[in-house]
């Protein structure tokens, strides 16, 4: 078993335990020098708020590396506001089978402190 395949089991374990726990689910994805996080609805299947590090270039942010623990604190904040904008308080978090570490950790407490419930 190769890093990928251990990641995808991991993956289908987690998504059969928080599937219907709450209408709104908040899936993290990362890679090497980005981290990607989408609120997406269980009735529709659709994404509903999306925030991403791809956001630095367009929003001028310079100096600030996109694959390190302070970019996932950006994304877990612009993630909660836009939530709440929307009126999503309450979601799962789904980690897409990542370990619950260093940027996916720093992501979802940023997120928490910035008003949403899970």
């Amino acid at each position: 078993m190769n890093k990928r395949s251990i990641r995808i089991r991991r993956y289908t374990k987690i998504r059969k335990k928080i599937h219907s726990t709450c209408n709104f689910r908040l899936v993290v994805h990362r890679s090497s020098k980005h981290i990607y996080a989408q609120i997406i609805s269980y009735k529709t299947a659709m994404v509903l708020v999306c925030a991403s590090t791809l956001e630095f270039k367009r929003l001028d942010i310079k100096n600030l590396y996109t694959g390190n623990k302070e970019s996932a604190k950006f994304v877990g904040t612009w993630i909660a506001e836009r939530a709440l904008k929307y009126g999503i308080k309450k979601v799962s978090f789904d980690r897409s089978g990542f370990k619950y570490h260093g940027r996916l950790k720093e992501l979802a407490e940023s997120a928490r402190k910035s008003g949403l419930i899970f």
